[in-house]
C-alpha cells in the first residue's frame, strides 16, 4: 500500500454535452458519456485530504475543472466562463479511493520532470 489516495472525476451528461457542443471542428461531434469515461485522470492525493474529500474538493475543484476541460480542448476559448463549484458539482462525480496498492516494483517515474 501507499500513502495516497487517489480522486477520479467520472463526466456527467452536463459535461459530455458542453464536450459535443464546444467542438470547434463539429465533424462528428458524437462523444457519449461512455466515450468520456472510458479512460479517466487518477489525481493522487494524501491520504488525510482523501479521508476529508469534500473540503479537499473545495479547495481544488477548480484546478481539477480546468484540467477536465484541458484535456478534450486546450483552446481556453471553448471553456465554459462559468466554472464555480455548483456546475463542478453538475458536471462531474468525483470517486475518492483511500486505499492505494502499487503492484509494481520499481520506482514510480514522472514523465514531466525526467526522474
Amino acid at each position: 500500500m501507499i500513502n495516497r489516495s487517489a480522486v477520479i472525476l467520472k463526466c456527467n451528461e452536463p459535461f459530455v454535452r458542453w464536450i459535443n457542443e464546444a467542438d470547434p471542428y463539429e465533424d462528428d461531434p458524437g462523444i457519449t458519456a461512455e466515450d468520456a469515461n472510458e479512460d479517466r485522470t487518477v489525481y493522487l492525493i494524501t491520504v488525510d485530504d482523501g479521508e476529508n474529500i469534500e473540503k479537499w474538493i473545495s479547495l481544488n475543484f477548480k484546478t481539477l475543472f480546468e484540467n477536465e476541460l484541458e484535456s478534450w480542448y486546450t483552446d481556453e476559448s471553448l471553456w465554459p466562463k462559468k466554472r464555480h463549484r455548483k456546475i463542478f458539482n453538475e458536471w462531474f462525480e468525483v470517486e475518492c479511493h483511500t486505499i492505494i496498492i502499487d503492484t509494481v516494483e520499481n520506482t514510480i517515474e514522472d514523465d514531466e520532470k525526467g526522474i
